[in-house]
């Protein structure tokens, strides 16, 4: 056990901490999932409404350090690419 104030002022700090990130990365995970549900069902128009709430949910949580930035560029890459196969384009 910590014997210093130092070190149990360490400790409460990084139980907040690692309390605020688990909250973080299940809003991620969530976002993330109801996205991919909305491309599996082939719901473009709810999707495209989705998709800058997913994406700048992903850019803060690489920003905040719970993913990391080339993890945050593929998931916004892979979704998009999903997101742009059901939309029609105009020609």
């Amino acid at each position: 056990m910590a014997n210093t104030v130092s070190s149990l002022k360490r400790i409460r700090s990084t139980e907040r901490k690692t309390a605020v990130n688990r909250i973080r990365r299940t809003r991620l995970r969530h976002q993330i999932r109801t996205m991919r549900r909305l491309l599996e069902h082939k719901d473009a128009e709810g999707a495209s409404k989705a998709i800058p709430a997913t994406f700048s949910l992903v850019d803060r949580a690489a920003k905040w350090g719970i993913i990391k930035k080339n993890t945050a560029a593929r998931y916004k890459s892979r979704l998009a690419g999903r997101l742009s196969k059901l939309t029609p384009t105009a020609a």
